[in-house]
């Protein structure tokens, strides 16, 4: 607990910024524009995705469910922790004024943890299924349902919310962070700041990396059925070519929006000596870097949608006519492979 803690309440903490560099740095039409942005692109998205369920074969109909979570799960991280960051910038309000119990910073701290987290455990969960539909066809049902589907994306999002309630139950805690228009976990060198910061940075971290593994070996049985010798022998996989391509940008996004704050937290956490004070106070060089750290983090949430977008084979076809071509010469070799020899 830090020094005059009870004047300050629980999630306050010493912060050195004036009024007028808190309105250099807080701009509510910067913060509007990104978050009008991230919401158009996940309806954009959210559009698309419905058209595409309408017509879409029942071994893609369970990937595009989980990109349909994926998407509502940026589009409410964006409006949620949006309208409170607006909020805060337009009126330039004293936190401690307006939230003098805490209950708002504990709110956006939580939805903080949840939204960050979701889409990289949801990457993880589609890069574990596209794993088991291309490798292993045949350990698990042809197809997964859509009630299947939204069930797993529940266990997700429940997962994620427990461990955003890990502060409130004493593991860790949400404090105000700099230029105070935001809330997130605390880096402090408390045991139970260490172990939340750690275990939101190890979790994210290891989603990125499991992501990362289970897509390469997909990709890699994917060239091996294109253009290996018994290519002219396979059907043509143009969705699950599709599906993966999409994985991948997806993959791409998160590890480079998100990957840079969670080394800064496990770094931060656990320099020695504490980078936090006894007085709960960071340098100004920490403040900021965790500023632009999880400025690039929340352009995951914009980006998401547009990799669905791009990464469609209509899409692709139109870039790269190559492609399709491509695609039809393995569709003739392969009829005609089958086709009856005259005697």
């Amino acid at each position: 607990m830090w020094p005059n803690s009870s004047s300050l309440g629980p999630c306050f903490r010493p912060m050195n910024i004036t009024l007028e560099e808190r309105r250099m740095i807080a701009s509510p039409w910067f913060a509007a524009s990104f978050c009008l942005l991230g919401l158009a692109s996940n309806l954009l998205a959210l559009t698309v995705l419905a058209g595409a369920r309408q017509s879409s074969s029942q071994t893609r109909s369970s990937f595009l469910t989980f990109l349909c979570g994926l998407v509502l799960t940026d589009f409410m991280g964006l409006f949620i922790t949006g309208a409170i960051v607006v909020s805060q910038h337009a009126n330039l309000f004293d936190w401690h004024s307006v939230d003098p119990s805490c209950h708002l910073c504990r709110f956006m701290g939580v939805a903080m943890v949840f939204f960050g987290l979701c889409p990289l455990l949801l990457g993880a969960t589609m890069a574990s299924e596209r794993y088991l539909g291309i490798t292993r066809p045949f350990s698990r049902p042809a197809t997964t349902s859509q009630r299947r589907a939204w069930t797993i994306v529940g266990l997700v999002w429940a997962t994620a919310l427990v461990l955003g309630l890990l502060p409130l139950l004493g593991v860790g805690r949400y404090t105000v962070q700099y230029p105070g228009s935001w809330c997130f976990l605390t880096l402090g060198p408390e045991p139970g700041d260490v172990a939340f910061g750690l275990l939101f940075a190890l979790l994210g971290s290891f989603s990125v990396g499991l992501s990362f593994l289970l897509n390469t070996i997909s990709v890699a049985t994917l060239c091996h059925v294109y253009y290996g010798q018994e290519a002219a022998q396979q059907r043509p996989r143009d969705c699950e070519v599709e599906m993966m391509a999409q994985l991948m940008g997806i993959m791409v996004v998160a590890s480079v929006c998100w990957m840079p704050l969670l080394v800064f937290i496990a770094q931060t956490v656990l320099r020695s000596p504490p980078a936090m004070d006894a007085a709960g106070q960071l340098s100004e060089g920490t403040e900021k870097q965790l500023l632009i750290y999880l400025r690039v983090a929340t352009w995951n949430q914009i980006l998401d949608p547009w990799v669905y977008i791009l990464f469609r084979r209509a899409v692709i076809r139109r870039l790269h006519p190559g492609l399709s071509a491509r695609a039809r010469s393995l569709s003739m070799q392969s009829q005609l492979s089958r086709r009856p020899t005259m005697a």
